[in-house]
């Protein structure tokens, strides 16, 4: 059962992709959901799954590594924890979690502290 095609991700993304870098996305996009939610998923999949794997794997095109900064001379870019790889954000993987069936409330809570600092990062220049 496909998540998502490849007609959905090149109108959603404005670009075409071969046939082997659609198997790769679609296969980190799978993995992420189902290592989530395991095998929950209907065929087709409940509503509101799809546009989920297609959030997903839109994502992995843009950080497929996960970098949280880049710089280049006296430019950086900082992404939001939400841009960060194929990680899913609370939102999403309460959203997963409801489609599903799962709890998605407070059985979920978590009282830990955020791994990421949400101050921006300073820009380094020489003096």
């Amino acid at each position: 059962m496909e998540l998502l095609s490849k007609p959905q991700l090149e109108a959603l993304t404005g670009r075409t992709y071969t046939t082997d870098q659609f198997d790769v996305i679609n296969l980190m996009t799978s993995d992420t959901i189902r290592g989530e939610v395991g095998d929950r998923i209907s065929d087709p999949p409940q509503p509101g799954v799809a546009s989920l794997a297609l959030t997903i794997a839109a994502r992995v095109l843009v950080n497929v590594t996960g970098v949280s900064s880049e710089q280049a001379g006296g430019m950086l870019i900082s992404y939001f924890a939400g841009q960060i790889g194929r990680a899913m954000s609370d939102n999403e993987r309460r959203r997963l979690r409801r489609a599903v069936g799962l709890a998605s409330g407070a059985g979920m809570l978590n009282i830990g502290p955020d791994d990421t600092d949400s101050r921006p990062v300073p820009v380094w220049r020489p003096i």
